[in-house]
């Protein structure tokens, strides 16, 4: 049998296969024809161990629109729950649907899923990586500036999964990627050391966004770290995205954040409802991404 096609991590596209998916979504949410459907009848199965807002909505529109369902498994509901092995969960549930995403703590919750599915993976976000919201990042950079190879984007903020993803993102698009990121927080040192000279390290908010053309941050405790949130304050409370921080960068740099947003904490209101805040283009555009990314993997051609 064929081994399906997973999307676990941006490093599963080629830089083709990432322009393509990028120009497909924008290409999709231009034009919507209700009758174009073509996961007619299929099914996605949406395992959540995290809470979620864009992404169960996202998914699940997307499956809609196209045609098929999806179902929502929270841990609660299902044996996942209770300790059967995630092997066993993998090859039953895959055997009843055509695709599954999962949104999980544990990477290797979605990296052991995939290897005993028999339909493909999508890993909706885990501890490291949040491929997702890169496509739509990419996407909402795309259609209002154009290619970003060669670009300069900045990051600012914990060494989480969305810098990760950042860091494949620049390796695969060929991109830079400043990084302000307080000592102890930093980045996998093999993600990392993989993206090779695409990343460099900086210690203020203002030397990593000078002539930056994308302005990027996320919330300082993630979910799951709400305990850690005043030792956080204290290590990140220099590196906020403030108006000094945009003004460092090329005069038409671009803001987003994955949101949820804390304003007045990672970014100043001014920022992130300013006018270069294009943080709820590329919310609405984890809908688009992801159809074009659903139509890739499970429309069976």
């Amino acid at each position: 049998m064929m081994k399906p096609k997973h999307f676990i991590s941006l490093l599963d596209l080629t830089s083709d296969e990432f322009r393509s998916l990028i120009s497909r979504a924008t290409d999709l949410k231009n034009n919507r024809d209700p009758n174009f459907q073509p996961l007619k009848g299929q099914v996605l199965a949406m395992i959540f161990e995290k809470s979620s807002t864009r992404t169960r909505i996202s998914f699940e529109t997307g499956m809609t629109h196209f045609g098929g369902s999806a179902i929502f498994l929270s841990p609660r509901d299902t044996q996942l729950g209770r300790g059967e092995p995630l092997q066993d969960s993998a090859k039953v549930i895959s055997s009843m649907v055509d695709g599954i995403m999962l949104r999980t703590f544990s990477h290797e919750t979605v990296t052991t899923f995939a290897k005993h599915s028999s339909v493909p993976v999508i890993n909706g976000l885990t501890g490291l990586l949040h491929p997702c919201q890169l496509l739509a990042d990419m996407q909402t950079y795309f259609e209002h500036r154009g290619d970003i190879a060669g670009k300069t984007v900045t990051w600012v903020g914990d060494g989480n999964n969305m810098c990760h993803s950042y860091i494949n993102a620049a390796r695969v698009l060929d991109f830079k990627l400043n990084i302000a990121c307080p000592e102890g927080y930093k980045p996998n040192q093999a993600i990392v050391d993989a993206a090779g000279n695409h990343v460099a390290f900086f210690n203020s908010t203002e030397q990593a966004t000078k002539n930056s053309d994308l302005v990027v941050t996320d919330v300082w405790a993630s979910m799951g770290q709400e305990e850690e949130q005043k030792k956080r304050e204290l290590a990140f409370k220099d590196l906020q995205v403030n108006a000094p921080a945009m003004n460092a960068a090329n005069h038409d740099a671009l803001f987003m954040h994955c949101l949820p947003a804390h304003r007045g904490e990672e970014v100043t209101s001014e920022v992130i409802d300013g006018p270069q805040s294009v943080v709820f283009d590329a919310a609405e555009n984890r809908l688009h991404a992801q159809k074009a990314l659903l139509e890739l993997l499970l429309t069976k051609e």
